[in-house]
């Protein structure tokens, strides 16, 4: 199956409304809904409804922090949407940034590595119903066992990546990698790392579209969108490896001085050329099938700016 989706709650509409919007979705060819976690909604409340009101679509969380919420809270949370929506549940695991677990959730971001691979592992024991007790390097668990089970279909569990670290626990360990803020030129890049730790991996990545022709529009709001994640840390790193550290350096020294308009105005065209999709919808089908065809095997759109959001859903769908 060739696959598609789209990342909710659709910005302005309310929760409350989606369902008429999930539903037209399913018939324009979206097949997966995707949700995010960092200041708006949380992860799960979205699908739980895309349960209920789209039978047929996948689900995912893409992410959810391994900080911000305990161990044994957090397989619960899996267990139940695996449940509400069995062997259509994929869940996504990431260590986040200093920015949300530490600045916004008051929780220290140490050992962002080691806490997404004893997370991951205390999720594959409490999944298959075991009694977890045992003491990880970043958390102890001490007679845990989920009380739901047993699930008809445990959720593959894909693992945010950006660095040849998390990429390789990825593939490792996980059941694939979800991919954030990359050129499709890049995912050739890192999509082989993934699949160096086995067969039947996923790479589902979130591309972020903004379908317009008008491009100066495109590229200013891009460019404020690129500038507010490539700032951080963990992201900043990630555009060094992956070769844009001279393209940036503009950026990074105009931030770091306070100048944040300056910084913004420092990020070539061509980068957010390539990390934006945008123009009209024809051009944006055609930068998304780019990514399919470097690895991406669930590109999951998010749409930054549209004049009209449930116009550009269906622009942007699949062709009939």
């Amino acid at each position: 199956m060739v696959r598609l989706g789209m990342t909710i709650p659709l910005a302005g509409i309310p929760l409350a409304d989606h369902r008429d919007c999930l539903r037209e979705m399913i018939d324009l060819g979206y097949t997966d809904f995707w949700s995010s976690e960092a200041g708006g909604t949380d992860a799960f409340t979205p699908l739980a409804l895309a349960a209920a009101w789209a039978p047929e679509a996948r689900l995912g969380a893409a992410i959810v922090p391994a900080f911000t919420r305990g161990p044994a809270t957090l397989a619960m949370s899996v267990a139940s949407l695996a449940e509400a929506a069995p062997g259509r549940f994929t869940m996504g695991l990431g260590a986040s940034s200093n920015v949300i677990v530490e600045r916004w959730n008051g929780i220290p971001f140490e050992a962002p590595y080691q806490r997404v691979k004893d997370t991951l592992l205390f999720l594959r024991r409490a999944l298959a119903g075991e009694k977890v007790e045992e003491r990880y390097s970043s958390f102890d668990i001490q007679g845990f066992r989920l009380q739901t089970l047993p699930l008809a279909v445990p959720p593959p569990i894909l693992i945010a990546a950006l660095r040849e670290g998390m990429l390789r626990l990825a593939g490792r360990h996980g059941d694939g990698a979800i991919l954030n803020w990359l050129s499709a030129e890049d995912v050739r890049r890192v999509a082989p790392i993934v699949h160096a730790g086995g067969p039947g991996k996923q790479i589902v990545a979130r591309l972020f579209v903004i379908p317009s022709a008008d491009r100066s529009l495109a590229r200013a709001i891009g460019r404020r969108a690129a500038a507010a994640y490539l700032t951080v840390p963990v992201y900043a790193a990630y555009h060094e490896w992956l070769g844009r550290g001279d393209l940036l350096a503009g950026l990074s020294r105009h931030w770091k001085a306070g100048d944040r308009k300056a910084a913004v105005e420092a990020i070539p065209d061509s980068v957010v050329d390539e990390l934006v999709i945008h123009g009209s919808p024809a051009e944006c089908r055609e930068h998304i099938e780019r990514y399919r065809e470097a690895g991406v095997t669930t590109p999951v759109l998010a749409i930054m700016h549209a004049d009209d959001l449930r116009t550009a859903v269906r622009q942007l769908a699949p062709p009939t």
